[in-house]
């Protein structure tokens, strides 16, 4: 066997080690766990530095244009590094892609997923953005120009960056408390060329509807889970107003105010720059909304299409915009259905709608309504109404309208009492209509036409007729007329009025603007009492005592002002053939028949050319009447003649005589019906009568038959007397009575208010006792006491 050789081990002790060798191994040691530490401590401190402080100007540059390149317009407030989510970018601000100057969104932070090899090469880094729980702040502008700010919190997102695409894997967050997720792509070539930069002022506009609609939103309540609006987007960022977006909102119960809409539901689109609303649909308490619609930017025209049992009222009131039917309540939701188009691209809207409304019981200013429908149509200038029916318990009112600039057409006929819907009319109307009283309704119909809506500019041609009703308190069995609006006024022609006693007939234009009442041949064979109410209920005391025994006939024509006015001017033209009785001097004077002119001017009326047949005699006068408050004075004259002297001493006398009649005047004032501030002057002759037939001259036939016997006996035919009145008290300086035996000269007062005589008589004789002429003289009586018991006694002895 071959012989092996074993190598031979030469074994050494530690102690054969030098100290040198032992120290380098200590030093080496200590080094390399220095080192580590360093590095740790190093990796550390820089870690939190960089977590601290964060990284300078030049990294947050690189990312800033990396953005840039990837289609994001930033700026990075603080660039940060976090050991669990890498590169951190803090305080960003998003500006419009198209100019920087616009911001668009401010996000709390944002993590960046890098590639640190390309960055290192200088290649694109980016490779995506997360976003955790962040806060996204849109600076807004109200319409005041103040700066405000909507949030958007608790906001998720992945965004990656393939090559030339940006992809949203899925964003979501809280806005308004309205739950929102998005999620889609958009395109990002290299050579892409943005479109035009919008003007500052479009800018501003679109912040200015931005604000309100987050204004609108934030208005808005979620009772129950917050609603949810979910987007879905694709296009391309250098024509991002092309991008197709998809979006759906619901929501289970939404409050505004005290409006609730329960079921939210809608769906939209937007692509090649237009909007379409497939959808728009909810309910409240009382119905549905269902509407769909689209939009389309190049013509910036909208259309639409609502259908609508809502509650209404609640519903505009919660929006803020339930003023015009402020007064309506609805007892059952009403229904609209509406077709129409809205050009949104001039100064001025344009819309184009069409459309239906059917209203169930309602009120409007407290006045009930059975049912309301119309058709109606409106394109910003004109407003078309067709076949509006509206029913009352009282009857119905059917109406077209139309409504343009300078173009104002309306035709109605109506059955409804005017008592029903006073609340309704101007103040001056209502007060005109309380005036009236209905036991059934008028029929109505008109055409009117004018320049607006104001019935100041109305004109037009329509007819009334009335039943049994009453005005200013005074009853008609019937009227009609022809009506004529013109110039704020309305004529009636062709009026017709009946009443038991007798009818009228003529024309009256009744003038809102100037206040005043134009009579036209007005011929009426009514009670003047009655009828006066009418014209003026004021009058009615000046007219009053005029108590005609059969209606007379009356013409009236002329003008009367109410409410201050100072051009009235009315004249009536009275013939009572049938007679009057008129109240003079506390006696019912009987006028067999009578005539007269009546002028009503302001606070003024007079009479002339006053005829009248009076106790088998005539009578002529005149008054001037004043109508002002607190000043009833008047003047008037009288004269009569061949007044039957027996009927009138048996009036005011009970004292009947065989005959005589009488002749005079007056010309007397005085104020309303008070006799005792009468003041006048006037002349009075009895002739073939019976002087001594007046009670106070009565007692004196006695005491001359004692002084000649048989001159009692000779009758006084003839007496004549100038007289003045003052105080209730008849003064006559030169009353004569003559007879055959003798005369009687006197003077004194005759208190007729107070029953009081004050008279003095002296005897003159004729025939054979002119011989005791001398003697006679000595005898003047006084007559004193009662008119009708007077007291004549001697005045001498």
């Amino acid at each position: 066997m071959p012989v092996v050789l074993e190598p031979t081990h030469v074994r050494r002790s530690r102690s054969s080690q030098t100290p040198r060798l032992r120290r380098a191994r200590r030093v080496v040691a200590i080094a390399i766990r220095l080192t580590i530490l360093a590095a740790f401590v190093a990796i550390f401190g820089g870690g939190y530095y960089l977590a601290r402080r964060g990284f300078g100007r030049e990294w947050r540059s690189r990312i800033v244009e990396e953005l840039h390149k990837r289609g994001v317009e930033a700026h990075i407030g603080r660039l940060t590094l976090d050991p669990f989510r890498g590169l951190v970018a803090k305080h960003v601000r998003v500006f419009d892609y198209k100019n920087r100057e616009n911001t668009v969104a401010l996000i709390s932070e944002v993590s960046l997923d890098i590639n640190y090899a390309a960055l290192v090469h200088k290649e694109p880094f980016l490779n995506a953005l997360d976003v955790r729980d962040a806060q996204i702040t849109f600076p807004l502008k109200t319409a005041e120009g103040k700066t405000s700010r909507a949030q958007l919190t608790n906001f998720r997102a992945h965004i990656y960056f393939p090559p030339e695409q940006i992809y949203v894997g899925q964003a979501e967050g809280v806005f308004c408390g309205i739950r929102v997720s998005a999620r889609g792509q958009l395109i990002k070539r290299a050579n892409h060329q943005p479109s035009p930069s919008i003007t500052p002022e479009e800018w501003q506009r679109r912040l200015s509807l931005a604000q309100r609609v987050v204004t609108e939103l934030q208005k808005f309540s979620f009772p129950a889970d917050p609603p949810s609006l979910q987007l879905k987007f694709s296009g391309d960022i250098a024509e991002i107003e092309k991008a197709r977006v998809e979006a759906t909102l619901r929501g289970e119960r939404l409050l505004r105010g005290s409006y609730e809409i329960d079921n939210l539901s809608a769906a939209a689109e937007w692509n090649n720059q237009r909007l379409d609303i497939a959808h728009c649909e909810w309910s409240d308490g009382k119905g549905t909304f269902a509407g769909r619609g689209d939009w389309n930017r190049e013509s910036n025209t909208a259309k639409f299409q609502i259908h609508s049992t809502l509650n209404l009222k609640t519903f505009l009131d919660a929006f803020g915009v339930g003023e015009p039917i402020a007064d309506v309540e609805f007892q059952s939701p009403p229904l609209l259905e509406i077709t129409g188009s809205i050009n949104l691209g001039s100064e001025q809207l344009q819309p184009d709608v069409i459309g239906h409304a059917a209203f169930g019981q309602f009120t409007y200013k407290e006045v009930p309504f059975s049912d309301l429908s119309a058709d109606f149509s409106w394109d910003g200038d004109r407003t078309f109404v067709r076949e509006l029916r509206v029913r009352h318990q009282t009857g119905q009112l059917r109406a077209d309208l139309f409504d343009a600039p300078n173009d104002f057409r309306l035709n109605l006929e109506s059955t409804i009492s005017p008592e029903a819907v006073r609340p309704l009319v101007p103040r001056e109307a209502n007060e005109f209509l309380r005036e009236w009283q209905w036991q059934r309704s008028p029929a109505i119909r008109m055409a009117i036409r004018g320049t607006d809506r104001n019935p100041g500019s109305w004109q037009g041609d329509g007819t009334v007729a009335l039943g049994r009703t009453r005005f200013r308190g005074t009853w008609m069995n019937d009227a009609n007329a022809q009506i004529h609006f013109a110039e704020g006024a309305v004529t009636c022609e062709d009026l017709h009025v009946t009443r038991d006693e007798g009818a009228g007939s003529g024309s009256f234009t009744y003038d809102f603007k100037r206040h005043e009442v134009r009579i036209s041949n007005v011929r009426s064979s009514l009670y003047p009492a009655e009828a006066i109410f009418w014209i003026d209920p004021q009058t009615w005391k000046t007219v009053v005592p005029y108590k005609f025994r059969r209606p007379p006939n009356v013409v009236a024509n002329g003008v009367y002002q109410f409410r201050g006015g100072k051009n009235t001017r009315l004249e009536i033209k009275v013939d009572g053939a049938n007679g009057m009785d008129y109240a003079f001097l506390g006696k019912t004077l009987p006028f067999d028949r009578v005539s007269a002119r009546l002028l009503f001017t302001k606070d003024r009326l007079q009479i002339s050319d006053v005829r009248a047949d009076l106790l088998a005699g005539t009578l002529r006068g005149n008054a001037d009447i004043s109508l002002a408050r607190n000043d009833p004075k008047y003047r008037a004259g009288l004269s009569v003649s061949e007044i039957n002297f027996p009927r009138l001493t048996d009036l005011y006398y009970n004292y009947k005589t065989a005959q005589g009649l009488l002749r005079g005047t007056y010309e007397f004032t005085g104020l309303g019906s008070d006799w005792r501030t009468m003041r006048g002057s006037g002349k009075v002759e009895v002739s073939n009568g019976d002087v001594f037939a007046i009670p106070i001259f009565g007692p004196l036939s006695g005491i001359l038959n004692k002084i000649v016997p048989g001159s009692g006996y000779s009758i006084a035919r003839d007496a004549t007397a100038n007289f003045k009145v003052e105080n209730g008290i008849i003064h006559t300086e030169d009353f004569e009575a003559a007879a055959a035996l003798f005369s009687m000269l006197g003077h004194g007062d005759i208190h007729f208010l107070d029953d009081k005589l004050d008279f003095n008589l002296r005897l003159d004789m004729k025939g054979p006792g002119i011989l005791l002429t001398p003697m006679y003289k000595l005898f003047e009586y006084a007559g004193e006491g009662s008119l009708k018991k007077p007291d004549w006694h001697p005045k001498r002895f």
